[in-house]
């Protein structure tokens, strides 16, 4: 019996393994006999397809490549290679070719096939309706696609590969196939079936032959791939292969960098530690420690070797350091190269390479081969991307012009100019150099996509008791000259880069203020001078009609007018503003004021001297932001022939008089990535003139809470500071708050953006500050001072500006008022708490 059976097999095994031309033709029972060793020759009768539900005969004859008055030899390659063209579509499961009739010499065949069956429709188990919206992205099954196995093991590797990207490295996929019996034409329905299962973290990662480098610091290296820690702040430890693969090459980059040039991970695995997480190994061999010999330039003659050498910042002895040999080279962010000194003069063909000549020991000589090329002169710039702004306006803040030697420097300046102007979406703004060798010119093409600039203000404040309401509109590249312009208004003239704001606030009857301001940038349209227009009006009264004689009411009006200008000395990045102020105080039966009827005024000059370099006016990440401000009216108790005190209020201060000085600075400042911490400081200081008449009433100081200002009606400056109440730092009598004379406040804020899409930028923050207010410069003492810390989130959205929420505590407590500090909530609109 066990004999028997294998015969059987051998026989089964050399049937199956027959020529092809053996087996690849069968007959109808009334056909003789073929005799396989003796092929025939025959020449096709008629050819017929059978089986087919869905494909179109004619098509599938003319694949096979038989037609009708062929001679083919039974058996022979004809009809193995028509089989092999069929199988190649991959949309059959059997396929056979018979003789359904010989007459003489001619053989009539019948082509058989029976095809897959195709996709019906097909659903997604054990995942959310977002996650399965997505996989219908990613696998592109469409109904009608014919099921095959590879189709179905495609599907199962991309769907795999969507949850091990986002953390699931132990995803199962299954498939299930399913006839669908609604309908006739061999289709299936196939159920995806996933388990996700946990998502998986990194339990530990071990390091393995890195003897002379603390493993600390190794794993610092790594940006994604961290080890669980309940410190951990923002870089989780999800397991991502990816990111693994990439904190790979930092693992040798960091090597590298403390001088062990021929490190390399011999291999690493990853194994389950548990269900939600995994351990991996990292194996690594490190080499010997190399340091840097003798540092040779050939081929520079603008510079000279000692020169280079200088911008190098690489001694004999330095631990060989690729990473800064690359950076001092090339693109150093962090100050100046070799590469950015001969680009900024002009050499814009220049190139340098790095060769190690000689290694001997733990020792290795360089020497660095440069190719200066001929200095580029500027040929054309071009802008593109602006379909509101116009050209003018942005070539005007270009500093690379036509004629000019090529400045790569420049080039970055003028991004930051772009970048300020807050028109462009900053994260698209590109530059693209198209250097001429044949001439020694360069065509530079700036690319900018226009962004939203207008603003709508909404915000709500708290004054006198009661909730203001604000509403104001700001057209930030309004273009005045094409008022009366047919086809400008979409909906209003713009693309000048003027500035135009109106704002209005109410209550209702008992207060309402109006201002509008509007400002040029370049006054003239040749240079950089701007010129800035405002005017304002308020009236608060106790809601009565002007015809009651109890009527109580205040009416505020001014108007300001301000010239700027851009230094160049002691660099470009300062401004210089002046500006000339007016604004009068119109009371009646006012018992709220220093006085209850009359006129006061207040006139006055001011000055701000500023500097900005910030790279980015929404999200800063490095430069500073510098301000002092001198205010000042003329000192008009000089002119009073009357005795002080003998004066009424209203004569006192019928034309009010004081000097007041104001400083500010913040500092931005990269710490990792875009984490970033911003450092910042401000303080004033309100003086007088006569000593008789000490500091006035108007123009004080007033600290504490959201710094939403409400309404002020005696020009008060109403400065944040989380933690604390509303103006409940600010120095008080009897009466209630008198506001201060001098102040200080310092802060320091970390920040990591969530998204810096232009069009939505959010990064939350937590913050430290202190400050204090004082009655009188006497009292001031720089080290009394109220501290909190906090947390916040900031929203910048172009149309209502930046929207804020803070929780912050304040950690000294206010004499008087118990619930002035401790935890406060505070919410900005378009409002920032500095």
């Amino acid at each position: 019996m066990e004999i028997k059976r294998i015969v059987v097999n051998i026989f089964t095994v050399f049937i199956l393994y027959i020529p092809s031309g053996f087996s690849q033709i069968s007959l109808n029972d009334d056909i003789p006999q073929i005799d396989y060793a003796n092929p025939v020759e025959y020449e096709i009768g008629g050819i017929t397809v059978s089986g087919i539900q869905n494909l179109d005969n004619n098509v599938l004859i003319m694949l096979t490549g038989l037609s009708v008055g062929d001679k083919i030899t039974v058996p022979g390659e004809k009809i193995t290679k028509a089989i092999e063209n069929l199988w190649k579509q991959g949309l059959f499961e059997d396929i056979k070719i018979n003789a359904t009739s010989i007459k003489g010499t001619l053989i009539f065949l019948d082509i058989f096939i029976k095809e897959r069956p195709r996709l019906s429709k097909f659903s997604f188990t054990g995942v959310k309706k977002s996650e399965a919206d997505k996989l219908r992205e990613e696998i592109k099954l469409t109904k009608g696609d014919v099921v095959t196995e590879n189709v179905i093991t495609h599907s199962k590797n991309i769907i795999k590969k969507y949850f091990v990207d986002k953390g699931y490295l132990f995803t199962t996929v299954d498939i299930f196939q399913k006839t669908d019996t609604s309908l006739s034409n061999n289709s299936v329905i196939l159920y995806i079936d996933i388990k996700k299962n946990a998502k998986i973290k990194i339990n530990k990662i071990n390091l393995f032959g890195n003897s002379d480098i603390e493993a600390v610091k190794i794993k610092r290296a790594m940006k994604k791939s961290k080890e669980k820690h309940l410190y951990r702040l923002f870089a989780t430890s999800r397991f991502i292969e990816d990111d693994f693969t990439a904190d790979k090459l930092l693992i040798i980059e960091k090597f590298n960098e403390l001088g062990y040039r021929d490190a390399k991970i011999i291999k690493d695995s990853i194994y389950k530690f548990d269900d939600k997480s995994v351990n991996i190994n990292i194996y690594i061999e490190q080499g010997h420690k190399y340091y840097f010999r003798n540092i040779s330039w050939i081929g520079n003659t603008k510079y000279s070797g000692d020169e280079l050498n200088t911008v190098l910042k690489i001694k004999k002895g330095d631990i060989y350091n690729q990473k800064a040999l690359e950076a001092n080279l090339y693109m150093n962010a962090e100050g100046r190269d070799v590469s950015s000194l001969y680009l900024d003069d002009g050499y814009l063909f220049f190139s340098v390479t790095p060769v190690e000549i000689k290694v001997e020991n733990d020792s290795i000589d360089m020497e660095i081969r440069v190719y200066e090329g001929k200095q580029a002169i500027i040929s054309k710039v071009t802008i593109s991307g602006n379909t509101k702004t116009n050209d003018n306006v942005i070539i005007r803040e270009i500093r690379t012009k036509p004629g000019q030697l090529f400045s790569r420097s420049d080039i970055i300046r003028t991004q930051r100019e772009l970048t300020q102007l807050k028109y462009f979406n900053q994260e698209k703004l590109a530059v693209n150099p198209k250097p001429n060798a044949a001439d020694g010119t360069v065509d530079i093409e700036y690319v900018v996509e226009e962004a939203s600039s207008d603003q709508v203000e909404l915000s709500g404040g708290w004054g006198a008791g009661t909730v203001v309401g604000t509403l104001g509109l700001s057209f930030n590249n309004f273009a005045a000259g094409n008022f009366f312009k047919k086809g400008a208004w979409r909906p209003l003239p713009s693309g000048n880069g003027q500035k135009l704001s109106i704002r209005a606030q109410s209550n209702g009857k008992a207060y309402q203020s109006y201002n509008a301001s509007f400002t040029e940038p370049w006054l003239g349209g040749k240079k950089p001078n701007a010129l800035s227009v405002s005017a304002y009006h308020s009236v608060q009264t106790n809601g009565l009609e002007k015809s009651d004689p109890t009527r109580q009411s205040i009416v505020i009006d001014g108007i300001s007018v301000e010239l700027g200008k851009r230094l160049k000395w002691p660099d470009d990045y300062f401004t210089l503003y002046s500006g000339i102020n007016f604004q009068q105080y119109t009371l009646q039966n006012f018992s709220s004021f220093t006085f209850q009827t009359g006129k006061s005024n207040n006139f006055n000059l001011s000055f701000v001297f500023g500097r900005n370099s910030i790279d980015a006016p929404i999200y800063p990440r490095t430069g500073s932001e510098l301000s002092f401000t001198v205010q000042a009216t003329p000192p008009f108790s000089l002119t009073w022939k009357k005795d002080v005190n003998s004066m009424t209020q209203q004569e006192k201060y019928r034309w009010i008089e004081y000097h007041k000085w104001k400083f500010s600075a913040s500092l931005f400042t990269k710490i990792a990535g875009n984490l970033v911490l911003s450092s910042r400081t401000k303080f004033g200081f309100l003086g007088y003139y006569n000593s008789e008449l000490g500091p006035p009433p108007f123009e004080r100081y007033y600290l504490g809470g959201d710094g939403l200002s409400g309404f002020a009606l005696d020009g008060r400056e109403i400065i944040g500071m989380r933690g604390y109440g509303s103006s409940t730092l600010t120095p008080k009598n009897s009466s209630g708050y008198i506001g201060g004379t001098i102040f200080n406040k310092y802060t320091l804020e970390l920040r990591y953006p969530i998204s810096l899409n232009p069009m939505a930028t959010i990064y939350p923050l937590c913050f430290l500050e202190a400050g204090n207010s004082w009655s009188t410069f006497n009292n001031f003492n720089p080290f009394d001072i109220k501290r909190s810390a906090g947390v916040g989130v900031r929203i910048y959205l172009p149309m209502f500006g930046l929207l804020g929420l803070d929780w912050g505590y304040g950690f000294d407590a206010i004499p008087g008022d118990a619930s002035a500090n401790k935890g406060q909530f505070h919410f900005s609109i378009n409002q920032s708490i500095d």
